[in-house]
């Protein structure tokens, strides 16, 4: 006898239907998914967008400024995989692109300035960018002997002066009318304590550094061990001796978003979401576009 729909619904938000594996010494393999329209008979589990609406919940755990946790419910998991890449790679923010010196490790400052403001730098016809799409950031420093150290010392920290090159060292040079355009916001580093360089005396850094509008991946990691899914896969399997099998809902994420400091972690989402939106209506554009050929 065919299963109701309350059944089947049950059904697929156990851990048996859900996802069958095999696990080996080297890998976990062979993982079959049945999140697919058709996959269960007399069940319309077809995309509907008003069912979409009346599904799709989000509840925030936690904001500040520099994390955000929020449980999703009502979607499937190749949504929050396009959201997730996309606030890796396709948020645009500022970073220094240009520099004499030191390029790696500057490059991996984040600079507060809100890539909202400023428009992406058309490379082939601008050399050193203008006010609208460049923010210039100079280090200059140089280190000496500190007069007033004893004569006995041995520590750097007394001896010179400025031998300790820090974020903070870096300071902005406004580019045309910036300086009336951004006079609240306070442009530069994120974190002043990071350390650049360590100089003896008679060295200097003297560089000038440009920060364009872009995007670029990041590295991702666990922060949270009960968020990480391969682990909580693992466990699931059957071969596992003396392990308490754990339970899971369907269609239910929780997402945690930190942030470097350049933009609030609910803005960095609403960005992707704007940007998964814009690829949607180019999917959609090119789709109709074909279907009229």
């Amino acid at each position: 006898m065919a299963a109701s729909s309350k059944n089947v619904e049950e059904i697929r938000k156990s851990d048996s239907f859900c996802l069958y594996l095999i696990l080996t010494d080297l890998c976990v393999w062979k993982v079959h998914t049945t999140d697919f329209p058709g996959n269960y008979p007399n069940f319309d589990d077809s995309w509907d967008m008003a069912k979409f609406k009346k599904n799709f919940q989000i509840d925030l755990m936690h904001l500040d400024e520099s994390q955000m946790e929020f449980e999703h419910d009502g979607s499937g998991c190749s949504h929050h995989q396009c959201l997730q890449k996309i606030l890796l790679a396709e948020v645009p923010t500022m970073a220094i692109e240009k520099d004499e010196v030191l390029a790696h490790r500057l490059g991996l400052i984040p600079i507060k300035a809100d890539p909202r403001l400023f428009e992406y730098r058309n490379s082939a016809t601008e050399n050193e960018g203008s006010e609208i799409d460049t923010i210039q950031l100079q280090l200059k420093i140089s280190c000496s002997r500190n007069p007033a150290s004893s004569k006995d010392s041995s520590d750097p920290r007394e001896l010179y002066l400025n031998h300790m090159v820090y974020s903070k060292d870096i300071h902005w040079v406004p580019i045309g009318n910036q300086a009336d355009v951004f006079a609240n916001c306070s442009i530069g580093p994120v974190h002043g304590d990071i350390l650049i360089a360590q100089l003896r005396p008679g060295q200097e850094l003297d560089i000038i550094m440009h920060c364009i509008k872009g995007i670029g991946k990041k590295v991702a990691k666990v922060a949270n061990s009960r968020l990480d899914t391969c682990s909580r896969e693992v466990l699931r399997h059957d071969d596992l001796k003396n392990v308490v099998k754990l339970g899971r809902h369907r269609d239910h994420f929780i997402f945690t978003v930190e942030t470097t400091g350049i933009l609030p972690p609910d803005v960095l989402v609403t960005e992707a979401i704007k940007v998964l939106m814009t690829k949607c209506q180019r999917f959609l554009n090119e789709l109709e576009s074909s279907d009229m050929k």
